[in-house]
């Protein structure tokens, strides 16, 4: 069988102030941290991460906070906006949350499903899409400060805005996923597991002018596969392609190789083992800065060089 992605692994973006990053996605979002670590190629910065009780791939958003960015200025060329499932009688709570919050909120229906559009706050497109997702893996988190049946529980979707949809359409053919309905210029393609995180909407734009990055921009998209095998043999056809793959690379809690696909998105394929609890008991996730080990011996180094971010002590 031709090995493929089952679904969105994480997505990692990136923000100007950490603080303000652990209290919008931790307390306002009310998404469990559960990793405190150090972007691995930059390890004077933070690598955090989102997700539900357990970590489980799929629902992990994680952020680079980089200080002095500025504002992204959307475009073409990336990926646009990010989609969380949530249980569909809880989008009225959401909506009356985002609106107290003074969020901009749009309900819409896309594909058969009510969708609230909302932004984080760098600006960046957050979507409520109202289907619960059917994954057993999923947990709520006990102390989030949304209650359980309202909580954000695995990704949904990512939109890719492009100028030519087919271009990033045959790189998704290459990855094993299937190509879904069309509503106006979205594009619907769909991976193999089916379940969370299993979307992918390539949205042509063919006017819009090439997005500049800053805070708010996903910096990329990891699509996971199950194994070390699976792992190799996608990458070796992606590679045969003509595609430029950067790895493998041992990332600790996955294995991850990185490529940019034709409209210029930066891609990740990324292991589901071993995992968050690797270097931490699962009820303590998020408690402590881990490092890997290969940077353990500059610990005191490093922590001198992290900004403080007094959110992470609470």
């Amino acid at each position: 069988m031709m090995a493929a992605v089952t679904g969105i692994h994480h997505i990692t973006a990136m923000t100007a102030n950490p603080q303000v990053n652990v209290r919008e996605y931790r307390d306002f979002w009310g998404l469990r941290l559960i990793k405190q670590t150090v972007n691995f190629d930059d390890p004077s910065t933070y690598h955090l991460y989102y997700g539900d009780y357990t970590g489980a791939p799929g629902t992990a958003l994680t952020y680079f906070p980089w200080p002095n960015l500025r504002p992204r200025q959307p475009g073409n060329h990336e990926a646009s906006a990010v989609a969380y499932h949530v249980a569909a009688d809880a989008l009225d709570a959401w909506e009356a949350r985002l609106r107290q919050a003074e969020r901009p909120v749009k309900q819409l229906d896309r594909f058969g499903d009510a969708v609230l559009v909302s932004q984080d706050v760098d600006g960046y497109p957050v979507e409520l899409v109202g289907k619960a997702a059917d994954s057993p893996e999923l947990q709520p988190w006990p102390q989030s400060p949304i209650p359980a049946v309202e909580q954000l529980l695995g990704f949904h979707s990512i939109t890719l805005r492009v100028p030519r949809v087919e271009a990033t359409a045959r790189v998704l053919d290459l990855m094993g996923f299937e190509r879904g309905p069309t509503e106006g210029k979205r594009h619907r393609f769909l991976a193999s597991g089916h379940g969370h995180g299993s979307v992918v909407d390539v949205l042509e734009d063919r006017k819009a002018l090439p997005t500049k990055p800053g805070a708010g921009s996903v910096h990329h998209v990891a699509f996971r596969v199950p194994d070390q095998e699976a792992h190799d043999a996608l990458r070796e056809r992606l590679a045969q392609s003509g595609l430029m793959i950067n790895g493998p690379i041992n990332r600790t809690y996955f294995t991850a190789a990185y490529f940019r696909e034709p409209n210029g998105i930066l891609f990740e394929i990324s292991t589901d083992n071993p995992g968050f609890t690797v270097d931490e008991k699962l009820e303590e996730l998020g408690a402590t800065l881990k490092l890997p080990p290969q940077f353990e011996h500059h610990r005191e180094d490093i922590e001198r060089l992290l900004p403080r971010v007094p959110a992470l002590q609470s």
